[in-house]
């Protein structure tokens, strides 16, 4: 009889020719435990969406209470569902007052698929800005603005009209005029190895918009939901975005992706065509009840206010000779070490001894941390144990 590893490789999609094969029978706050019992200390959170930790009782209530009500009852945008309501509702209460209308998606991809269809539709411009080393997703369109020629190459032609500018060059936002329908760019760069703009480039940066009509869309797919040290990153610089892009941790576990805006922007998608975006699963009611459980576990508990103090315990402990530096932002941290081989080894080293982290797609010489925001500082001194340790052995 075949193992489930030997059934996973002959009929599961693979997206590598190495994939980790680690096999799990549960999980529970920061851990994952193998077939064995061995437990992990899952410092990545499944690559930021698990900020709440694993097996949360109150989202699993919640889960659970509207499995019994019901499940799929229609498209987006029909039915006057509750859970779909009442997350809307509680999320919009946290955003500035330009943020009035949420639509509701599977994913992150998606929200960045409806956020350019929405900006195109609104300004009736063409033109799209993105970054250089960005990410924003595998689908076609989100393809189309990810600054990384190497993972996009074989699946041109892609979307027409897109530019790209430096993250965190001033002198570039020239480039965004009368012509350019939106810029997006992620608040802060995820897959690039946490690069964390400048407070003054932000402020620059909402300002030509401004001045040009353009809409600024702001990904925080991976940044947003207290990670940083902020309910959304883009508190830290003091503006607010047009049209904001919220997946991963959102739905607590579950996948629900958001694009947010103004009602007036929003509006837009209703009319000249009618239905301007389509999602069959979007919004799907059990999603939203698990997403508006974290919502308000990550608020009624305060888990933002540790943050800060959490990555200034990380910083004090990650300290070796060989890292040459350590990026980021809160919870949402890069250890940037001499090449990915080297990078590779130590993260192998560091799962074999129950610590799991990972490396970035467009800095792969950089180590991921972002762990469950309620990791306790005893967990965080094992995992950083492990790391130094990993790191000792090979450097």
């Amino acid at each position: 009889m075949l193992t489930l590893r030997q059934l996973f490789l002959a009929n599961n999609a693979q997206t590598t020719s190495f994939p980790l094969l680690l096999e799990f029978e549960r999980a529970e706050g920061v851990h994952l435990y193998d077939l064995a019992g061995k437990a992990y200390i899952d410092l990545i959170s499944g690559i930021g969406v698990s900020s709440l930790g694993h097996g949360n009782q109150k989202i699993i209530d919640a889960i659970k209470t509207q499995v019994d009500k019901y499940m799929h009852l229609m498209v987006y945008g029909e039915y006057v569902q509750t859970p779909q309501v009442r997350f809307a509702e509680k999320l919009l209460s946290t955003l500035p007052h330009n943020m009035q209308s949420v639509y509701f998606v599977n994913s992150g991809a998606e929200a960045v698929e409806g956020a350019l269809k929405l900006a195109k539709r609104y300004t009736g411009r063409q033109q799209i800005i993105a970054c250089k080393n960005s990410y924003h997703g595998s689908t076609h369109g989100a393809l189309s603005v990810m600054g990384n020629e190497d993972f996009k190459q074989a699946y041109r032609p892609l979307l027409p009209g897109v530019s790209f500018i430096r993250f965190n060059k001033t002198e570039d936002l020239q480039l965004i005029t009368e012509n350019t329908a939106c810029i997006i760019i992620e608040t802060i760069q995820g897959e690039a190895g946490i690069r964390v703009p400048d407070h003054l480039y932000m402020q620059a940066l909402r300002k030509r918009c401004n001045e040009t009509g353009t809409l600024l869309i702001l990904d925080e797919i991976q940044a947003a939901m207290g990670r940083t040290g902020k309910l959304f990153a883009f508190e830290h610089y003091g503006i607010a975005p047009d049209i904001l892009l919220l997946a991963k941790a959102l739905g607590g576990g579950m996948p629900v992706g958001a694009f947010v805006s103004s009602n007036q922007i929003m509006d837009s998608l209703k009319e000249n065509p009618i239905l301007g975006h389509i999602t069959t699963f979007g919004g799907h009611p059990v999603c939203c009840a698990a997403g508006l459980a974290a919502l308000e576990v990550l608020l009624d508990e305060n888990l933002i206010a540790a943050v800060a103090e959490k990555e200034a315990l990380m910083r004090s402990l990650l300290i070796h000779p060989a890292i040459k530096q350590i990026r980021g932002k809160g919870l949402m941290l890069a250890i940037e070490l001499d090449s990915f081989d080297i990078n590779k080894k130590i993260i192998d080293r560091c799962i074999a001894n129950g610590v799991i982290t990972d490396w970035f797609l467009h800095c792969d010489n950089s180590m991921r941390i972002a762990p469950p925001l309620i990791i306790t500082p005893d967990e965080i001194k094992k995992a950083c144990f492990v790391i130094i340790e990993a790191i000792s052995f090979y450097c």
